[in-house]
């Protein structure tokens, strides 16, 4: 009771504070990157596709840890609220480094850019279809996303390329419904309870504080590779760091050294507890309630892998999946080799 208590007096003020939580993120990202201030680390910038989100929490935390100071270099984390759009900044050249889906390394081959993921963060998705209170009698499983509006991040993003997939496993046309791009957190939320979207795919902790706040229900849940393996048939490598191969050739030493501090962060997260990870991370990103974010954590902590290493079927589901949808993936060849390496992570381990 106390607890339940706890989580509803806090949900009005967590939810408002989180509004400018990106902002705060990329303070404490910049604040973080630079406390040193000596200058002497090797600078290196990645876009991270929603510092506050579960999803890649390793990055933030690794910062945290100290682990990149460790390794001599000087890291700045941005943020955008899409991992469609650290993808553009990545291949734009605006930063070294992009913390996001795995998938847009393929979908970028198709397109001419050679980039890889260079660690392997996760193994599930991490995301949740959530369905909203109002519709959760006509929306069942996938087969009901007829004529519906589901929120995603962004369009190109990795929530509308599964979006998309489930709605075609499903017997549902890309054209049958409506992806309505509205990010996560409040917004997402906001549009959730206002009916903008009947439903949609996002991650903790806005999965977490839509449980709490009772504005939706679970659909389909893949934080676990056992939720993966159900929903896409595999294991799915989701969050990653990847970068421009061109980029990984030309600078070895500074790759290695972001692999050993990240299998560093894995290899920590596996051994201790989903409060004792919460209490590493910047204070607003609980938003005055520590408990929720830790629950938070916990649901997802399940996706991550321990070594950085991609899943053996990882890119053969990942290419499977979007070859349902995506007609440049489905008419093209993909070298899935290229568009990871395990080099790193392996000399990490040791």
């Amino acid at each position: 009771m106390r607890k339940s208590a706890r989580y509803a007096s806090l949900a009005a003020a967590g939810l408002l504070a989180l509004s400018s939580l990106t902002a705060c993120a990329n303070d404490a990202a910049s604040t973080a990157s630079t406390s040193k201030g000596d200058g002497k680390g090797t600078k290196v910038k990645i876009m991270v596709g929603g510092l506050d989100k579960v999803i890649y929490l390793p990055a933030m935390l690794a910062q945290r840890l100290g682990y990149f100071d460790a390794e001599g270099l000087d890291v700045e984390l941005l943020s955008e609220p899409a991992g469609v759009q650290a993808e553009t900044a990545l291949v734009s050249g605006q930063v070294q480094g992009a913390v996001g889906f795995y998938d847009h390394t393929l979908d970028l081959q198709t397109k001419g850019k050679s980039v890889e993921s260079v660690v392997q963060f996760s193994q599930a998705p991490g995301e949740v279809e959530i369905v909203s209170t109002k519709a959760e009698g006509d929306i069942k499983s996938p087969k009901d996303f007829k004529g519906k509006k589901l929120g995603i991040t962004g369009l190109g993003s990795s929530t509308d390329f599964l979006t998309k997939y489930l709605a075609v496993k499903n017997g549902v046309k890309v054209s049958e419904f409506t992806p309505v791009a509205v990010g996560a957190g409040p917004t997402f939320i906001s549009a959730l309870q206002k009916g903008a979207i009947d439903g949609g795919m996002t991650t903790d902790p806005t999965v977490a504080t839509i449980l709490d706040k009772k504005a939706g229900k679970v659909l389909l849940d893949m934080r676990t590779p056992e939720g993966s393996q159900e929903a896409l048939g595999g294991p799915y490598p989701s969050s990653s760091l990847y970068m421009q191969t061109d980029w990984v050739n030309g600078h070895k030493d500074t790759v290695q050294k972001l692999a050993n501090a990240f299998v560093k962060t894995l290899n920590w997260m596996s051994t201790h507890s989903s409060t004792e990870i919460a209490d590493k991370m910047p204070a607003d990103y609980s938003q005055g309630n520590k408990v929720l974010y830790a629950a938070a954590i916990e649901s997802s902590l399940p996706m991550f892998t321990k070594d950085g290493v991609m899943p053996a079927d990882g890119p053969a589901t990942v290419e499977k999946v979007l070859k349902a949808f995506n007609p440049n993936i489905k008419n093209a060849k993909v070298d899935l080799s290229k568009t990871f390496t395990t080099e790193f992570v392996e000399k990490a381990a040791h």
